[in-house]
């Protein structure tokens, strides 16, 4: 297992450490003896549906129930969103 550094000597070496992390390494940092931290590297998943099937699996997101043809347009006249945002002003 690899070494934990104390919170006073990653803040001191911050910028070596973030390195080792570049480099696939996972950092720890503890305080008083205890770990509190990890630092490790984000591994990106490549491709949109990947990530989509991944967060599914995870419950963050809902596939939609209803086709995507169900969706009506809330613009009845064009330029209706300017004369909207006018309005505000």
């Amino acid at each position: 297992m690899a070494r934990a550094y104390p919170v006073y000597e990653a803040k001191a070496k911050l910028s070596e450490l973030l390195r080792s992390v570049k480099r696939g390494r996972t950092v720890t940092i503890s305080e008083r003896g205890r770990e509190i931290a990890r630092v490790m590297p984000i591994r990106a998943t490549p491709d949109l549906p990947s990530r989509l099937e991944r967060l599914e699996r995870e419950g963050v997101i809902v596939p939609a129930s209803g086709a995507v043809a169900d969706v009506r347009s809330l613009l009845r006249k064009r330029g209706a969103l300017r004369r909207f945002l006018s309005a505000r002003a």
